[in-house]
């Protein structure tokens, strides 16, 4: 009976012993139709402690069944982590777009530039193709722009070891970049077959975001290796573009 009573009187003042619910939802979705990453699942558990810390729902999904609209109605953003080849059938291409064109975010991992590289919208919505990569070497990365949420944990330069991609040009006008890595600092020499690496030049750039087609777009391509999911600064860069795919906000928090 006491507890009936402070329910009922609670509920005269206006006070709720209901959690409040998550700030936003991440679709996060992780199939692979070409290269598969030995990181996926570590990372899809850093994913998840990242929303256990920000107060975010992670729902993490490799059926592609999924993308559709009346299941995408209920997220913030879709993220592709570490996906790779042609995951998604021209039905499911389609509520992508519709889902972006609807003002909500999306944010690419890594091999995300590595896929659906033959749908000109996605290579929009990404902003830069994956073409090829040297060997796994320690590199120097900068930050270019610290407008961006999530870089607080990054200095102006620092080492760091990873799978440097190269990327062709630019597919879209408008990208912001935020982290370049200097191709001065390693070899970025490679060749698979015909597929010869030809260095980006005195520009290399690493992540960016942009606002596309009525959305929200983040990628980085930092993440290949298992163990960089388990650096703070690292998954700091990964929430500051989450949060803003999700909400728009964040970047005049550090200008």
């Amino acid at each position: 009976m006491k507890a009936v009573s402070l329910i009922f009187c609670a509920s005269l003042l206006g006070i709720s012993f209901v959690t409040k619910a998550e700030q936003f939802n991440v679709l996060l979705f992780t199939k692979t139709a070409g290269w598969h990453h030995k990181s996926i699942n570590g990372a899809v558990q850093a994913i998840e402690q990242l929303g256990d810390r920000h107060h975010f729902v992670v729902d993490w999904q490799e059926d592609a069944t999924l993308i559709n609209d009346d299941n995408l109605k209920k997220y913030h953003v879709v993220m592709f982590l570490l996906t790779s080849g042609d995951v998604l059938n021209p039905e499911q291409q389609s509520a992508l777009k519709r889902f972006v064109q609807s003002g909500k975010g999306f944010v690419g991992i890594h091999s995300a530039a590595d896929t659906e590289k033959d749908w000109p919208w996605f290579n929009r919505l990404v902003g830069h193709v994956f073409t090829i990569h040297p060997q796994i070497q320690t590199a120097q990365l900068n930050v270019i722009s610290r407008e961006f949420p999530g870089l607080a944990y990054f200095p102006d330069a620092q080492l760091w070891t990873d799978e440097w991609y190269e990327f062709g040009p630019a597919r879209v006008n408008g990208l912001n970049y935020i982290l370049s890595v200097d191709e001065n600092s390693y070899d970025y020499h490679a060749q698979w077959a015909d597929n010869i690496a030809k260095g980006m030049g005195e520009f290399h750039p690493i992540a960016w975001y942009h606002h596309f087609d009525g959305g929200r777009a983040f990628y980085t391509a930092l993440g290949h290796k298992p163990i960089t999911y388990q650096n703070n600064a690292f998954l700091q860069h990964i929430y500051g573009g989450i949060y803003w795919a999700a909400t728009g906000e964040g970047i005049s928090l550090t200008k």
